[in-house]
Order: structure tokens, then C-alpha cells, then sequence
């Protein structure tokens, strides 16, 4: 169902992109920029696979991810270099213009993107993640979270741990957290069994040098260009309050909700038909 490739975007420094696609028209690609940022791709590949043929569906992982080039400087880990990383991408492949999904911390890239070449893009899914800033007491008074997000709090307290590992141990004691329905699971935490995490970025984050991710301005930028949006959002998720979700549809009227019933942060494990009904809705 995929090819597999790796393809150059920078030459200084030199960084590769691992890069997974479906079957597809040229002209109906779609990017997927996936979160972490220091997981890879892979725990999104389905159920985006099923949109093989209809669509070109092209997942990468970003610089210091997965199976990307790693090994650079704690500088070269920004949300401006991973933007640029993936403008170069675009050329590579050829396309004039596409439709990009970016998902969680990758929905922060994807602004990103839009907001350096809008005249590549199509149409844009922000799915579990948000264009506006989270407010510090977005999630007060909700005591399930606070129980479901302790065990991943403690695995980013213990001094014992490093690098991939760290990640590792982070998205498995988290799993809880961002998986709504017990019973998906023993799925999802198949996937990261099978995921290429790394500790590249985390870095630069632990020692408070990693630049923000979000555009201060991004909303009103968003709005102005007028690209179809698509806020994709479970209704328990635990990163991103679902709160902001109708907010930010009146203040950019190019953008539309679909919120999940009975879906956490990785609501396309929980309810992946209904995510991905609304992802081939929203692009055909």
C-alpha cells in the first residue's frame, strides 16, 4: 500500500525526509505532518490508507523524526526549519498544490506552512490540535484528566530516563490519556509498539531553547487567505480543550467543525470511520 523513500531538502545542513505515500493522483495529494514532534508517521497511517487511489496520500517524517535525518544541532530543531523542510518537499514531489492535515503538534506546522507558501495549499485539516492559543485554565475541574494524564507526568519526572526511551515510555504511559474508549486501546498501544520515536527535539525543549510552535497572529492571517479549514476534534480530548474549536470557526469564516463523539486526542483511533468520513467529506 506504501512506498517507501527518503528524499533531500536541505543541503546545509544535509537532511533527508523518510517519506511513506499511497497510490494517487497527482493533483489530489494530501501532506500528513504528524505530532510528537518526536514520534514519526506511522501511528497515523491508518486509517488514511483507505483514501489510497482516490487521493496520493504523503506522510513524512519531519527532521529528527522517525527514520529522518537525525543528529543535527539543537538549533536546527525549529518549527521554521521543519516549515522549510517541507516547502522543499513539495518541490521535489512537483505539485503545484495540495491538501495538508496536520495533526496535534503537527497541526502547528501546518499553519506554518499555509501561512509560508498559502498559494501551495488547497485545503487545510487541523485535527487535534488548535489555531488559537490554550487558555492556562482550559481544562480546570476536569478530575479524569488529571488522573488519566498523572502516569505520563510521572515517566517525564524520572531522571532515569533519555532520549527515545523517554518518548517511548512517555507515549505508552500517556496512552490512557489520549485514547478515550478503553477498548481501542490494546490497538493504539500496538502502534507504538511498531513507532520510530526519537529525543532530537527534546532537546532543545529541556533546555527552553525550542521557539513556539504557534503564530501569534495565525487566526486573522488564516482567516484573510480564506483556504477551506477543517477543525477536526474528539470531544474528550486532553491536549487541545474541544472548547476552542467553535471559537475559532467565527473567527475565521473559511473554517468548519466536526467534533467526535466519544473520542480523546488520537480520535482517529477511537472512532476512525468517522474521522476519516469527515476527512474524505471535507477534501472531495
Amino acid at each position: 500500500m506504501f512506498t517507501e523513500s527518503v528524499v533531500g531538502v536541505s543541503a546545509e545542513p544535509v537532511v533527508e525526509l523518510f517519506v511513506a505515500q499511497t497510490p494517487g493522483p497527482a493533483d489530489r495529494t494530501l501532506l500528513v505532518i504528524h505530532g510528537g514532534p518526536d514520534w514519526d508517521h506511522t501511528y497515523l497511517r491508518e486509517p488514511l490508507a483507505e483514501l489510497a487511489g482516490r487521493h496520493r496520500v504523503v506522510l513524512a517524517d519531519l527532521r529528527g523524526c522517525g527514520r529522518s535525518t537525525r543528529g543535527l544541532g539543537d538549533g536546527q530543531y525549529t518549527p521554521a526549519a521543519a516549515t522549510a523542510d517541507l516547502v522543499a518537499l513539495l518541490d521535489a514531489f512537483g505539485t503545484p498544490r495540495i491538501d495538508v492535515l496536520g495533526f496535534s503538534y503537527g497541526g502547528l506546522i501546518a499553519q506554518r506552512l499555509v501561512l509560508a507558501a498559502p498559494e501551495r495549499v488547497r485545503r487545510l485539516v487541523i485535527a487535534s490540535s488548535s489555531v488559537l492559543p490554550v487558555p492556562p485554565d482550559a481544562f480546570d475541574g476536569w478530575h479524569e484528566r488529571e488522573e488519566r494524564r498523572a502516569p505520563e507526568a510521572a515517566v517525564w519526572s524520572d531522571s532515569s530516563l533519555s532520549g527515545p526511551e523517554l518518548t517511548r515510555a512517555a507515549a505508552v504511559a500517556g496512552a490512557g490519556a489520549n485514547v478515550w474508549r478503553p477498548e481501542a486501546l490494546p490497538a493504539y498501544l500496538d502502534r507504538l509498539a511498531d513507532a520510530h520515536f526519537s529525543g532530537e527535539w527534546m532537546r532543545s525543549w529541556k533546555a527552553g531553547g525550542l521557539p513556539t510552535a504557534r503564530h501569534t497572529d495565525a487566526a486573522q492571517r488564516l482567516a484573510a487567505l480564506g483556504i477551506p479549514l477543517l477543525l477536526l476534534h474528539g470531544r474528550q480530548d486532553m491536549i487541545f480543550p474541544v472548547a476552542l474549536v467553535d471559537e475559532t470557526t467565527r473567527v475565521i469564516p473559511s473554517a468548519r467543525a466536526v467534533v467526535i463523539e466519544e473520542a480523546g486526542h488520537m480520535a482517529h483511533v477511537d472512532q476512525p470511520r468517522a474521522w476519516l468520513d469527515a476527512v474524505a467529506g471535507f477534501l472531495s
